[in-house]
C-alpha cells in the first residue's frame, strides 16, 4: 500500500468515527496526475446523490481538476452508511488517498465535526504531553 495523500486538516476538524475504503472512478489522466502526487483532498467531501456515493472537490491537476468522481462502495455499506449520516447528523470525509494492487483506494471517514472549545482543549493536551516528554522522568 503506498499512500498518494493524507487529509490531516480533516483530523484537525473532525472527529472520526469509523472508516471506510472505497474506490474511485477516475480517467487515465487522472491515474497519471495522482502518480505524479498532484492532488488535493483539503476541502474534499463525499455525498450520497441518488443512491450513489460521490466525491466533490477533490482536487487532481488535470483539464478539469474539480469534477465530481463516483465512489465505489458495497450496497450494504452504502445503505449502513445513509442510516447513520441521517441519523446522528455525520459527514463524509476522505482521510486518506492510497495505492492499493495498482488501484486508487479512498480511506472516507465518518466524521463529526469538532467545536473551536474542543480543538483548543486538544492543542493543549498535546503541549502538555511534549512538554512531559521534554523533561524526562526527573
Amino acid at each position: 500500500m503506498k499512500i498518494i495523500t493524507v487529509n490531516k486538516k480533516a483530523y484537525h476538524d473532525y472527529q472520526v468515527l469509523e472508516t471506510y475504503e472505497t474506490g474511485v472512478v477516475l480517467t487515465g489522466k487522472e491515474v497519471r496526475a495522482i502518480r505524479n502526487g498532484r492532488v488535493n483532498l483539503k476541502a474534499t467531501f463525499a455525498r450520497i446523490f441518488n443512491d450513489e456515493l460521490w466525491l466533490l472537490n477533490a482536487h487532481i491537476s488535470t483539464d478539469d481538476p474539480v469534477r465530481t468522481r463516483k465512489l465505489l462502495v458495497k450496497k450494504e455499506e452504502l445503505k449502513r452508511l445513509i442510516g447513520k449520516i441521517q441519523e446522528k447528523n455525520l459527514t463524509l470525509i476522505p482521510l486518506k488517498m492510497y495505492f492499493k494492487n495498482n488501484r486508487v483506494k479512498i480511506e472516507l471517514g465518518l466524521c463529526q465535526g469538532l467545536r473551536s472549545y474542543d480543538k483548543r482543549e486538544k492543542i493543549k493536551k498535546r503541549d502538555v504531553e511534549r512538554e512531559i516528554r521534554q523533561k524526562g522522568p526527573y
